[in-house]
């Protein structure tokens, strides 16, 4: 009975002095993936990325057509070195000129494998670094606001557990920060690109932040 007398006016004041603490602290909210889908930064970003891609692709093709092509020639070379219409050193000719062109084929087999790999590595860098740069800009953007508004905390409502949970369960919205962040950062952009409505959601472009 000493020490329940002794616990339990602890844990009263434990819990007195975090409520206390919680009440003078500030917090605000905002919805990090709707800022990051619906900054303009991030559509230039994407265009670009896709523009890579795109040219990517044409190469690979490129190389792909270039393989296609030897194939049919390396095939019409095997066909001549066995047409015994044709004298014995001319079909071993064409028999050496098969083997070399299937050394070129291989050549060719390991250059596209390594170029799509390549090609997968420098979108994949190019998309990390596009997020990490907007999510810098993002962060500092909503830090500013928050400290203008004299918040201590600002949780992100888009933010998941690791059981795929929503993290904040409920919000009221009364001091959220996205519309007017968004619209901060959508201020600069550029006249021939559209500045989304503070309250437009899209598909992730890139990657989810």
């Amino acid at each position: 009975m000493k020490i329940l007398r002794t616990i339990v006016p602890t844990l009263f004041l434990l819990v007195f002095l975090s409520t206390s603490a919680l009440a003078q602290t500030k917090i605000a909210t905002v919805d990090l993936k709707k800022l990051f889908d619906n900054y303009y930064k991030t559509k230039l970003a994407q265009a670009a990325i896709q523009e890579r891609a795109t040219q990517l692709d044409k190469d690979d093709k490129g190389m792909k057509d270039d393989f296609k092509k030897s194939g049919e020639d390396y095939q019409k070379l095997l066909d001549q070195a066995n047409d015994q219409a044709l004298s014995a050193d001319e079909r071993d000719k064409r028999r050496q000129a098969a083997a070399d062109k299937l050394k070129e084929l291989q050549s060719s087999k390991n250059a596209i494998d390594q170029f799509e790999r390549q090609a997968q590595t420098t979108l994949a860098e190019q998309r990390q670094r596009m997020r990490d740069n907007i999510l810098i800009e993002i962060k500092k953007a909503v830090t500013d606001k928050a400290h203008a508004a004299g918040d201590s905390l600002v949780f992100d409502t888009a933010a998941e557990t690791i059981n795929n949970t929503t993290a904040i369960v409920y919000s009221s919205g009364d001091s959220d920060l996205t519309d007017a962040v968004l619209a901060q950062l959508n201020a600069g952009a550029p006249i021939d690109v559209a500045k989304p409505a503070a309250t437009q959601t899209t598909p992730p472009p890139l990657a989810k932040p």
